[in-house]
C-alpha cells in the first residue's frame, strides 16, 4: 500500500505545482492537443512592414539631417552635387541625398539644440 500512497502524494504535489504556476500566469498545453500554439501563427502583415518602411525613411532622414548640420549647407550641396556627377548609381544617390524640406527641419531643429 506505499506505492499507492506515494503516487498519490506524488500526484498532488504536482496539483500543488500546476495550480501555483497557473496563478503566476503560465499556461499549459498537453502533448498531442490542440492547443492556442496549433492556432496562432505569427504573421509578417501589410501592417508590420509598413512600420519598418516608415521606420527605414524616419531613420534616413534623420541621418541627411545630422549630415546636413554638421558638414553645413554650402559643402553638403556641393557634394551631392559631386555625387550627381559620378557614374553608375552615383546619380541615384545624389537624388537621394539631395537636401529636402524633412532634411532642412531636422538639421534646422538640431541647429537649435546644439548651437
Amino acid at each position: 500500500m506505499t506505492g499507492s500512497h506515494s503516487s498519490t502524494e506524488s500526484f498532488n504535489n504536482r496539483l500543488r505545482r500546476l495550480e501555483k504556476a497557473h496563478r503566476k500566469g503560465y499556461g499549459f498545453e498537453a502533448r498531442g492537443t490542440l492547443g492556442r500554439s496549433s492556432t496562432y501563427k505569427r504573421q509578417f502583415g501589410l501592417g508590420k512592414i509598413l512600420r519598418i518602411v516608415l521606420l527605414a525613411f524616419a531613420l534616413a532622414w534623420v541621418m541627411k539631417g545630422v549630415i546636413l548640420f554638421t558638414v553645413g549647407d554650402a559643402l553638403y550641396r556641393e557634394r551631392v552635387a559631386g555625387l550627381a556627377m559620378g557614374h553608375d548609381l552615383n546619380p541615384v544617390a545624389a537624388t537621394i541625398m539631395a537636401p529636402d524640406p524633412v532634411t532642412r527641419l531636422i538639421a534646422s531643429f538640431l541647429g537649435e539644440v546644439f548651437p
